[in-house]
Order: C-alpha cells, then sequence, then structure tokens
C-alpha cells in the first residue's frame, strides 16, 4: 500500500467577478501507510476537494501531492494507482454485478482468468458471491454500495478513496455498511482515505481524523483524543453527539480557590470550582472572559448534600432507551444533559446540576483555542 502527504496543497477556483475563491488553504497533512484517514467537516470546508485532488480529478493550484514517497501532481488519475468509491453507485444498468466489477480490469487489459479470480475474491470479502449474475436494478441499495467497493478492491490499488459513500443509504444500512467497510479495512490492510460530514462515522472509523473548517486544518488526531482533548472550540462543537455546551463567563482566583463565574445572561448564579489537576494554570487568568466548554455526558443532577453549580429549567426530554437528553434552559442560556433513563423528567422541571470539575474545558473567545491544553494561549 502506500503514505499519501499533501504538502501547503492549495485550491483556487475564480469566482465570477468576484476574483478568487480558496476552497483549500495551503493545507499539510501527512496519511500513514494502511492507515484509515477519515476527513471531516461541514459542508462547504473543503474535505471533498482535498480528496479529489489527491484522485486527480482537481488540478491543485498550489503545493504537492505525494504516494509512495513520489509526486503525481502531474500524473493522470489513471496512473496513480488509487481507486474512488463515489457517493453515487455508478454502476452500469445493463451489465451484470461481476460485469460491472470486471469493466475496469477489461479496459486495463488484464487476462479473463486473473479478472476471473480478482472478481469472485472481492465478490466473497463483501457477500456478494450470489448476487454476481443479477443486474444492479435486482439489489438493494446497500449490495450495490458494496458492488462500487467491490470494483474498487479489484483494482487492488494503493490508496482507495471514499467519498460520502453512505450518504444515499437509510439510517440502519449506513450503520450496517460503515461496520462492513471498516472491516474491509481490516481485512486488506490498506490506506483509505474517506470523506464524511457525518462525525459519527469519522468516530467509528477512522484511525485518526482530520477536521476541516473552511479550507483549513483544525485538527487531526485518534478519535478520543479528538473528543476528550479538542484544540478549538470549533472541533469540540463539531466532535460528539449531543454536541458540548459552551458558557461565557470569567475566571477568578481569589483565596487561593480558582473559579469560573457565568455571564450575567443566567437566571441564576453559575459558579464552577476549577479542578487543579487541570494541565493549565487558571490562576494566572484572574479577570479574565473565557468560555467554558462541557459535554452532556459530565452534567449531572447533584446528589444529597453536593452544592449544585447551577439551576436549570426542563424544555424537552427526549427518551433514547439507553438514556435521556434533557434540554434546559438557565436565563438565555440553553444546553443538553444526558442522563440516565431511569428517572422521567417533565417540561418546566426545576434541576439543581453540577459539572464533572475534571472534564471542562476553557477557550478563549477570541482565538477559540482551548486554554486547557494550549498553554501558549494565555
Amino acid at each position: 500500500m502506500a503514505r499519501v502527504q499533501l504538502n501547503q496543497l492549495v485550491k483556487d477556483y475564480r469566482d465570477g467577478h468576484k476574483g478568487i475563491f480558496r476552497a483549500v488553504k495551503s493545507i499539510d497533512l501527512d496519511i500513514r501507510d494502511h492507515e484509515f484517514m477519515v476527513l471531516v467537516g461541514p459542508s462547504g470546508c473543503g474535505k471533498s476537494t482535498t480528496l479529489r485532488m489527491i484522485a486527480g480529478l482537481e488540478e491543485i493550484s498550489s503545493g504537492s501531492i505525494l504516494i509512495d514517497d513520489k509526486v503525481v501532481n502531474d500524473v493522470l488519475p489513471k496512473n496513480r494507482d488509487i481507486a474512488m468509491v463515489f457517493q453515487n453507485y455508478a454502476l452500469y444498468p445493463h451489465m451484470s454485478i461481476f460485469e460491472n466489477m470486471a469493466f475496469g480490469l477489461k479496459l486495463m487489459k488484464y487476462s479473463k482468468g486473473e479478472i476471473k479470480q480478482r472478481v469472485e475474491d472481492a465478490a466473497d470479502i463483501l457477500g456478494l458471491r450470489p448476487l454476481l449474475e443479477r443486474k444492479p436494478k435486482a439489489l438493494s441499495g446497500g449490495q450495490r454500495q458494496r458492488v462500487a467497493v467491490g470494483r474498487a478492491i479489484v483494482r487492488q490499488p494503493k490508496v482507495f478513496l471514499f467519498d460520502e459513500p453512505l450518504s444515499n443509504l437509510d439510517a440502519k444500512m449506513r450503520v450496517q455498511m460503515r461496520t462492513e467497510i471498516s472491516k474491509l479495512h481490516e481485512k486488506l490492510d490498506a490506506t483509505m482515505i474517506y470523506v464524511t460530514h457525518d462525525q459519527v462515522e469519522a468516530m467509528t472509523m477512522g484511525d485518526r481524523i482530520c477536521v476541516m473548517k473552511d479550507g483549513n486544518i483544525m485538527q487531526v488526531a485518534d478519535p478520543l483524543t479528538l473528543y476528550n482533548k479538542p484544540e478549538s472550540k470549533f472541533v469540540a462543537g463539531f466532535i460528539g453527539s449531543p454536541p458540548m455546551n459552551f458558557f461565557p463567563g470569567e475566571i477568578s482566583h481569589q483565596d487561593g480557590v480558582t473559579r469560573f463565574h457565568a455571564s450575567e445572561t443566567t437566571a441564576s448564579p453559575m459558579h464552577v470550582i476549577i479542578d487543579p489537576k487541570q494541565n493549565h494554570d487558571f490562576s494566572q487568568l484572574n479577570g479574565r472572559k473565557v468560555i467554558l466548554g462541557v459535554r452532556p455526558e459530565d452534567i449531572s443532577e447533584a446528589r444529597d448534600g453536593q452544592s449544585p453549580h447551577l439551576q436549570a429549567t426542563v424544555e424537552l426530554s427526549e427518551p433514547m432507551g439507553a438514556e435521556t437528553y434533557l434540554h434546559l434552559r438557565n436565563g438565555d442560556q440553553s444546553f443538553i444533559a444526558r442522563m440516565d433513563c431511569s428517572r422521567r423528567y417533565q417540561s418546566g422541571q426545576c434541576l439543581s446540576l453540577c459539572l464533572k470539575a475534571d472534564k471542562l474545558h476553557f477557550f478563549d473567545p477570541e482565538s477559540a483555542l482551548n486554554l486547557s491544553i494550549n498553554r501558549s494561549s494565555s
């Protein structure tokens, strides 16, 4: 397989009378051999454009792309030894599944014996052997997507590229297919680059995740590092479902104790003592404006003898089976808590809540950097 390197990669588009629109802004990314790398971000962040530049389907404006340590900027897509799976299946309706999977190999002049062997091997991996004589119209959406993946597998490329391949499937089939693609990565031990806007797909599939926004890379890390140590407010809010809650306020340090005080938009005071085990010495930020971030699962009801950090009113309760999502409000501040399913909650109910002191994040309002892990940003 292959290592893929992006060096100062830029993509510009001419935007009518407005001049140049820069879709990808001088990004650097090193995708390791055999790695499953996921590019994730909101629509328009540049993830699909980046993937298409790797494939050779988009001309790069500047920078370089290396596959196996060889610059491929001017190499035709067919000669890059990559295979791409698109959002739409793009199957030939008049051909059988076997013929669809074999078509690319025929164009490459492989022998009939080699084509048959490769197609049958890929069909066995994907559970398609009984379907090889059918036409695409006789298959379900998930089966068609597997055929599209199989068409890539038979190529035995150095790099597999996936451009939002599951977005046309229903929710149940998406869960099944993302499991199958993850298993496929284990079987093939291949280098795979996968684009999605769905952060759940990214978290469950990727060895590492590259979070993008407005053509920039915001953070590259394994899923748990992204979740537990987001470098910016954007990453913290994008990764995780339900998303992280944010409370504007300021830091105070008095009598050896450092506290966070929420802004006066809250109906009842919100005061949180900052755990001294936090990586950052927050006592140096006395009087500084910050944004507190806390994940829904790190909010709980105050137990007997426990001083609550804030009061909130239940606006909506969403029972999810194993857990309940509570939509809460304190003054102008709305937020979400993930609670145990054993208790029922009613709209309008007032709750006393505590936050897990060792799970809090603090972000700079101007730079949006996580002060909890970015010492230099203080």
